[in-house]
């Protein structure tokens, strides 16, 4: 079987367990629980998106449920991650509030969200959570190329995913290496740097030579390299624009000016700092 892999037409990346995972992704971190966080899920269906990001510190995972069920697509044409947050005790008593929360089973992809507390604590309880069947692939978020190593040198069963920040701004280059020399497909979550990557000069030279948005090159970016994308937004409008990344190319001319802004050295860390 071909592992992490990109599918023929460029809309979903297999994973190590087989799973296959759709490239483009909502993502719902510091949207609202209530209705705020239901239309803008609600939206992205309707404008043909089919994975959903969300996680148990976001404390809106009722609503992508509501969302959900109110939709009427069936649950296996649906992508929904959740994420453990790691200042709990149990990542299976917390997958089980998940899934309440969310009115689901099981989930597509249950992420560590954070190496809080070290790396390795609480694997055993998110392999745990996938024999149980509350997750069918599980995997991790912010975790460094050695905190990986340690992962899957500890582990019966090896993260398929590492969910990290990257665009071209934050290019880490000996993660996404790594990642891929160990059969871990790395995810990008703030592609657009929280808006701050719109602006720049660079982004916005190669979107008007491609008569394309800002966003729309920062989002192709990630794909390009191989990674699923979580993008944020909850206009629908703004949720429309994000989708239509799959009609256009970036040249290697446009890649490479890209490339260049990196402000990482090319890390193989996740992240520049903690935050907890």
């Amino acid at each position: 079987m071909t592992t992490n892999a990109i599918t023929a037409d460029g809309r979903a990346r297999v994973l190590a367990d087989g799973n296959q995972m759709p490239m483009l992704g909502l993502g719902v971190w510091q949207v609202p629980n209530g209705a705020t966080t239901v239309d803008a899920v609600r939206w992205a269906f309707d404008l043909g998106y089919r994975h959903i990001d969300t996680a148990q510190a976001y404390g809106n995972e009722e609503s992508v449920g509501k969302a959900l069920r109110d939709s009427g697509l069936p649950r296996d044409e649906v992508f929904i991650t959740t994420k453990f947050y790691p200042g709990r005790d149990d990542p299976v008593a917390e997958a089980e509030q998940s899934l309440r929360r969310l009115g689901v089973d099981q989930v597509d992809l249950y992420l560590v969200h954070w190496p809080q507390g070290g790396p390795l604590w609480a694997w055993p309880g998110m392999e745990r959570a996938r024999e149980l069947g509350y997750a069918r692939s599980v995997g991790v978020s912010n975790f460094s190329a050695s905190e990986l190593d340690q992962v899957i040198a500890a582990g019966t069963i090896p993260p398929v995913v590492d969910q990290v920040q990257f665009s071209p701004q934050r290019y880490r280059r000996a993660l996404l290496d790594a990642c891929r020399r160990r059969n871990v497909a790395a995810e990008a979550y703030s592609p657009l740097g929280t808006g701050r990557n719109l602006s720049d000069a660079t982004v916005n030279r190669v979107a008007q030579r491609m008569g394309r948005t800002p966003a729309q090159v920062l989002l192709r970016w990630d794909l390009q390299r191989g990674l699923p994308v979580i993008t944020k937004s909850t206009h629908r409008e703004r949720i429309h624009e994000n989708a239509q990344i799959f009609d256009f190319t970036l040249s290697e001319l446009d890649m490479a000016e890209l490339d260049v802004l990196d402000q990482t050295n090319g890390t193989d860390r996740a992240l520049e700092g903690k935050w907890w």
